[in-house]
Formats: structure tokens, C-alpha cells, sequence
């Protein structure tokens, strides 16, 4: 964890009542009590944060979760006993109205592909800046995901094999070794839900497709970011996507986008 997040003022835990919509329970599950200690302190500085669970190890985590569910965890990866992929997919499987923000100190897509799968709304370096995590915290909890672009991109690189084995699964060819993962759409499910789309939200997607931001596909497109950000919206909430990589893939696997020369 850096500095900075020792920094914040200790102003104890916020006294609105968990009744108020707009205050958020946080969990921080992490196996070192340096990291969860300044977790809890800067979370805590906030008014409309609580720290209401803790825990040193994925299964800690899932057993004090069932007893007291919170709105957002943020969860470590490597951890001992259980660790924060398994603990994700048991937690949200438990309470799937909670997100998860995935922590890690490594900057690896195979984790954040994994978290992805196991149902995480969000990945974060541990080396974030503590705005960035205190934005993220209220970004999954209104239901949004926390993914860069860039990561998004580069996450495709590893969808789009999978992809491709899929579509020659569709296809009738000869079954692959390693088989797509069946949570990855077919080809006529994928069409149907973007035939869905408007025009404009189809265009969207699109650019979404190239890991532009929403100031960037504004720019684009000559509209507001508002706007852009209504449009994103739309179109997860119309391909039943739980965040952008997923509505993504369906634009790859629907054959309206085509993956980069380095994906290839």
C-alpha cells in the first residue's frame, strides 16, 4: 500500500445508518494486517464509507460475509488457505448484489482475466492512488466496472482465441483441446442482442471495441461525455453485460469488431 494512504486522517467509522442508500459497507480481505490496517484507516475517513469486515484469508472472508454482508470487498489475490479468485466466486455466489474489487501488487492479465470470470466488478494495483481506490469503491457500488481501457484491450488478447475456438465449435468443426469457457456467448446469441441496439449505440460499442474511454469516444463522435456515458450504459444493460469487457466480447464474437493485428 503506499504512503499516501497512511497519510488520510483516522476520523473513526461513519455514523450513517446502513438504512441510508447512500452509505457503503466495505470488507478488506487481505493476509497482511500493514495492508488491511491502512485499507480500514482510509476508508474509514470517508462519511459515506464504513469498514464493516475483515479478514486474513479467503475463506475468513466468505464465512463472516454470509453472517454480515457488505456492499463492496476489496479482496486480495494471493492469500493463504483460500485465495481471492476462489473467495470472489464464493462470495458473489452467497450475495450476488455485493461487488468485488480485486488488489494485487501484480500487474498481470491472467489475474484480472480470472477475476473477471469469477464475477469481480473491479482490479486495482495495491499501488493505486487512495482517490482512485475511494473512486472505485463508489463506482461498483452504482454498478459500474472498474477496468481501464488499456486493460481492457489487452484482456481481449486473451478472449479472442477463446473466441475463435467458439465459433469453430458453432461451426461443426472438429471439438478443440481446450474448449472456450461456456460463459462466453455464441455467435446467433451475440447477434441477437446487439441487433437490440440502436444505430448509435451500436456505434458506440464499437468504439468501445477499441478500448477508447467515454472522453474519448465524445471526442469521436462529437457528443457530450454524458451522453456517451448514457449510450455505455444502454448497451450493457441490453447485452446483459456486467461490464464493458463483456459487451465487448459479444461485439467480437458478433464479427462487428475486429480484434488488432497484435491479437491475431
Amino acid at each position: 500500500m503506499t504512503t499516501p494512504a497512511f497519510d488520510r486522517a483516522q476520523t473513526g467509522p461513519a455514523e450513517t445508518s446502513r438504512n441510508d442508500a447512500s452509505h457503503i459497507d466495505v470488507a478488506i480481505v487481505d493476509d497482511q494486517a500493514l495492508v488491511r490496517g491502512g485499507l480500514g484507516m482510509l476508508v474509514d475517513s470517508q462519511p459515506d464509507l464504513t469498514v464493516t469486515v475483515q479478514a486474513d484469508n479467503g475463506r475468513d472472508a466468505v464465512e463472516k460475509l454470509r453472517a454480515h454482508p457488505a456492499d463492496v470487498v476489496l479482496m486480495d489475490v494471493r492469500m493463504p488457505i483460500m485465495d481471492g479468485i476462489a473467495a470472489t466466486a464464493r462470495v458473489l455466489a452467497d450475495h450476488p448484489e455485493t461487488r468485488v474489487i480485486v488488489l494485487t501488487t501484480f500487474d498481470l492479465d491472467e489475474y484480472v482475466l480470472r477475476a473477471i470470470e469469477a464475477g469481480a466488478s473491479g482490479f486495482l494495483l495495491k499501488d493505486a492512488r487512495p482517490e482512485e481506490l475511494l473512486a472505485a469503491i463508489r463506482t461498483v457500488c452504482r454498478g459500474d466496472a472498474v477496468i481501464s481501457p488499456s486493460m481492457t484491450r489487452r484482456l481481449l488478447a486473451h478472449v479472442v482465441p477463446m473466441l475463435q475456438t467458439r465459433a469453430a465449435a458453432d461451426a461443426g468443426a472438429r471439438p478443440p483441446r481446450s474448449p472456450a469457457p461456456a460463459d462466453l456467448p455464441s455467435t446467433a446469441s451475440a447477434r441477437a442482442a446487439i441487433a437490440t441496439l440502436t444505430p448509435r449505440e451500436r456505434e458506440v460499442l464499437v468504439l468501445m471495441s477499441e478500448a477508447l474511454s467515454n472522453a474519448e469516444i465524445a471526442a469521436r463522435l462529437h457528443l457530450s461525455e454524458t451522453t456517451v456515458k448514457t449510450h455505455v450504459g444502454h448497451v450493457l444493460m441490453k447485452l446483459d453485460a456486467r461490464d464493458r469487457v463483456q459487451a465487448v466480447v459479444q461485439a467480437f464474437h458478433a464479427g462487428i469488431a475486429a480484434p488488432a493485428p497484435e491479437f491475431g
